[in-house]
C-alpha cells in the first residue's frame, strides 16, 4: 500500500535514553518523565514513571474519564524494570519487570506502587481508533500452515474479514491451500494476491509452500516461472 506524504523534508528520527528525559516530581511521590513531549509523539500518549524507593507511586491513582464525564482513552502499562503492584478497580495485580498491564475501560480506577527501588513503568494511551494492520494475521498464520492448518485457516479468515484487500493474507491462504493439496483454491488465492500486489509473483516462485503448484500452467502464467 502506498502512503501519501506531504512535500517537504522528512522528520528526523529521535533516539533518547530515558535518563536524558527530564524528571518532574509529583503529584504525590510520583516521578514523571514526559516522554511524549520530549519526542514530539502525536499518534498516542506515552510517558515513563520511576521510583527511587519501594512504596512510591509509579502510576498515580486515577481513571481516564474527563471532567465532563466522557471516556477518553485506553491505557497500556509496561513494567520496564524493578517490580510494581497495580490496583485496578480494587483488585491487586503483581507486576514484576516484563509485565504488560492493559486497561481498556477508561472508567477503571488504576494505581501502581513500586515494590523495589528503581522500578520504572512506561505508559501508552490513546482513544481506540487504531486499525490493526493485516500483517498481524499473516504473521500469526504463517507458522501454522503445516503444523495446525485448521487454526491457520481460522486466523486468515479473521484477517480477511477485516482486510479483504490485503495481498499478504491472500498469499498465505494460497500457501495454506497448496500445502493441503487444494490446487484450484490455491491458484485462486494466489491470483488474487498477485492482482493486489504484483510482488506476490516473485514471492511465489521460490516458496516451498507452493512447490506443489510449480508444474501447473496457471502457476507458471501467474509467476512467470
Amino acid at each position: 500500500m502506498t502512503v501519501e506524504r506531504s512535500a517537504g523534508p522528512a522528520a528526523a528520527p529521535k533516539v533518547v535514553h530515558l535518563d536524558q528525559i527530564e524528571s518532574v516530581p509529583g503529584p504525590g511521590s510520583l516521578v514523571w518523565h514526559p516522554v511524549r513531549f520530549a519526542l514530539g509523539v502525536r499518534a498516542f500518549g506515552c510517558n515513563a514513571y520511576t521510583a527511587t524507593a519501594a512504596g512510591q507511586d509509579v502510576v498515580e491513582p486515577h481513571d481516564e474519564v474527563s471532567d465532563d464525564g466522557s471516556a477518553e482513552q485506553e491505557e497500556l502499562y509496561f513494567v520496564a524494570s524493578g517490580h510494581a503492584s497495580f490496583t485496578i478497580d480494587g483488585t491487586d495485580h503483581d507486576a514484576p519487570a516484563g509485565t504488560y498491564v492493559f486497561i481498556p475501560d477508561p472508567r477503571s480506577h488504576r494505581h501502581a506502587v513500586a515494590r523495589e527501588p528503581g522500578t520504572t513503568v512506561l505508559s501508552f494511551g490513546g482513544p481506540p481508533t487504531f486499525e490493526p494492520s493485516a500483517w498481524e494475521w499473516a504473521f500469526r498464520a504463517a507458522p501454522l500452515i503445516r503444523s495446525d492448518p485448521a487454526r491457520a485457516a481460522e486466523i486468515l479468515d479473521e484477517g480477511l474479514a477485516l482486510h479483504p484487500g490485503a495481498p499478504g493474507l491472500h498469499y498465505n491462504l494460497a500457501c495454506l491451500h497448496a500445502a493441503g493439496g487444494h490446487r484450484d483454491e490455491a491458484l485462486t488465492a494466489l491470483r488474487r494476491a498477485v492482482e493486489l500486489d504484483g510482488k506476490a509473483a516473485g514471492w511465489a516462485r521460490g516458496d516451498a509452500d507452493l512447490a506443489s503448484l510449480r508444474d501447473d500452467p496457471g502457476f507458471i502464467a501467474l509467476t512467470g516461472g
